[in-house]
């Protein structure tokens, strides 16, 4: 758990970085500290509250056919942004972008390092 908690930390902050790079609305008032602290905190709520969330807008995930965890994915940046003051976002259509970017950054991340895949090698040993 703790092993996952800091590969997701550390792919947050590279992912979070490349979203204000390209999406201007995003801001972290260039410091460091603030990109670490949404990184981790980003992290956190995506292992503790993405899954209530989740499993209450289950139905909502069905009938959608999966389109509502993309909005489930914006709700985590949102929530993100209200725990860490200064890190902010400037539009809804900020946010949109951003998620998508986030998403991308750390799905080309774990494909990269594949670090899941390495957990099932040592399992099947």
């Amino acid at each position: 758990m703790l092993r996952r908690l800091l590969e997701t930390w550390v792919f947050n902050i590279a992912a979070i970085f490349v979203a204000s790079a390209f999406v201007h609305g995003i801001d972290y008032a260039d410091r460091f500290w603030v990109l670490v602290l949404a990184g981790l905190v980003f992290g956190v709520v995506n292992i503790v509250l993405k899954p209530v969330v989740k499993l209450l807008a289950f139905p909502l995930i069905l009938v959608t056919f999966g389109v509502a965890l993309f909005f489930v994915n914006l709700l985590m940046l949102y929530v993100t942004t209200w725990l860490v003051g200064p890190f902010r976002i400037a539009t809804f259509w900020d946010a949109i972008w951003a998620t998508l970017i986030i998403w991308i950054v750390n799905a080309g991340l774990q494909a990269a390092f594949g670090f899941d895949k390495r957990k099932k090698r040592r399992r099947r040993r």
